[in-house]
């Protein structure tokens, strides 16, 4: 909107406005919009939250010690949907269907957490959605995602082939072509692709839900995934850096990086107030709708291979549980003391504070490891 207004209308008029068409001064603008509208409106949200008697119910079974945030206020992601949805719509070129993708991934998977969190307020106990009702609007969420990108790709502006880490020669192709050919068959020959799409955005969405179980830890991670997406997504659409980096060329997704800047800001704005003790929780309104936002940027730029490592944390939490609950289902034994992996290590003695921020750490690396693969090819 202020693309439109201050650069396509009055550049002409008040020439020093042709700063606006730079990538990185938009980006830069619409970080620090996304991390003041969460500062600023924070407060009046997390009042509202306990007006309603919006709180989180805690589950028993989990670590004793997170009895004492019950009643702290949740859907605090809606905070986080805003403050990423507007500053996006007011720097970025909203004639690029990308930006749009990515928006429609937000609030869709927004959408969804909120009738789960809703659900639970509702009945005031931690049961909202059940798993298969959850799920099947992720996929089809997903697979939504997935029809659109591939329009874009019969119009030349995306491609189905996977680039994959360290071998720059490999590109396998997620359409069969053989099916594609036949003009009865050829919806079939995308269903590898659709199939593709929606497990990296389901899981990714999953992902960051499993991981937001103590104050600051998925957000935090958040803000370095998405600062890492930032990056990713303004190589992917500058000429001269994708051509150095031997990645797929693709000059509109490019814009994509404002959505990115406005998630890392989004995400610091939001870690103010969610900072350990927490003053309000995302809920799964905003987990999943960070996770489904993250996934669905990795399937746009193609690098949707490189996703355990720029989520990196959130990706490990997702199989200390898979892994947890198929160990029992086998074997009747435990692997962890207590799935997700951070709570493991609450019941060995380590303090939030102390897993929080080791989580981070490891986050960042994971996430500098994403970046180098860059170059390694």
């Amino acid at each position: 909107m202020l693309y439109w207004l201050l650069y396509l209308k009055l550049f002409h008029s008040f020439p020093p406005f042709r700063i606006f068409r730079y990538l990185t001064f938009r980006t830069v603008f619409a970080s620090l919009t996304a991390m003041f509208t969460g500062l600023v409106i924070g407060p009046l949200v997390i009042s509202r939250l306990r007006e309603f008697q919006i709180s989180q119910y805690i589950r028993e079974e989990g670590p004793k010690a997170h009895q004492k945030k019950a009643g702290t206020p949740t859907m605090g992601g809606l905070l986080i949907v805003v403050s990423i949805v507007v500053p996006t719509l007011l720097w970025a070129d909203l004639s690029n269907r990308f930006v749009w993708i990515a928006v429609f991934a937000a609030c869709a998977f927004a959408a969804i957490g909120f009738s789960d969190d809703y659900t639970k307020v509702v009945n005031r106990r931690n049961l909202g959605l059940t798993a298969r009702q959850k799920l099947g609007l992720q996929i089809l969420a997903s697979g939504l995602i997935a029809v659109a990108l591939i329009f874009m790709q019969m119009r030349d502006l995306y491609s189905t082939r996977l680039t994959v880490p360290f071998f720059k020669q490999y590109h396998p192709d997620l359409v069969l072509r053989a099916f594609k050919q036949d003009p009865h068959l050829w919806p079939l020959a995308f269903l590898p692709f659709i199939a593709f799409v929606i497990l990296v955005i389901v899981g990714s969405s999953n992902a960051v839900n499993l991981t937001d179980g103590l104050d600051g830890l998925a957000i935090g991670c958040t803000v370095i995934a998405a600062g890492a997406l930032t990056v990713l997504t303004y190589v992917s659409g500058h000429a001269t850096f994708a051509s150095y980096l031997d990645l797929p060329r693709m000059p509109q997704v490019g814009e994509l990086t404002i959505f990115c800047g406005a998630m890392v800001g989004a995400a610091i704005g939001f870690l103010w107030y969610n900072a350990h003790p927490a003053e309000v929780f995302m809920g799964d309104v905003g987990s999943l709708a960070l996770g489904g936002a993250i996934g669905t940027v990795v399937v746009i730029i193609k690098q949707e291979l490189l996703l355990p490592f720029i989520g990196g944390v959130f990706v490990i939490e997702a199989l200390s549980v898979i892994l947890q609950v198929g160990s029992y289902k086998l074997r009747k034994k435990r692997i962890f003391k207590m799935a997700p992996l951070h709570h493991h290590f609450e019941l060995l003695g380590w303090s939030e504070s102390k897993i929080i921020v080791r989580f981070w750490i490891a986050s960042l690396v994971f996430a500098l490891f994403a970046l180098t693969t860059l170059k390694l090819r």
